[in-house]
């Protein structure tokens, strides 16, 4: 018997700009997390790898909860 487990993910919207930040800051937003203008935004899933990315560029995205 198969349980249907609903995976909890994050919407990231990219709301300043990352010009004049560190270039690991910079990194992060294009590489790591997809973003690249602001207004943009991306679904990952909420885990430790991605909350982590997160508190690195906090001032720069804003965070959205979503359960699907």
């Amino acid at each position: 018997m198969t349980r249907s487990r609903k995976i909890a993910k994050l919407r990231i919207t990219q709301v300043n700009s990352a010009i004049c930040n560190q270039d690991r800051v910079r990194k992060v937003l294009t590489s790591g997390l997809g973003l690249g203008r602001i207004g943009s935004s991306v679904m990952l899933p909420d885990n430790p790898y991605t909350r982590g990315m997160v508190a690195k560029v906090a001032h720069i995205v804003r965070v959205e909860a979503v359960e699907e």
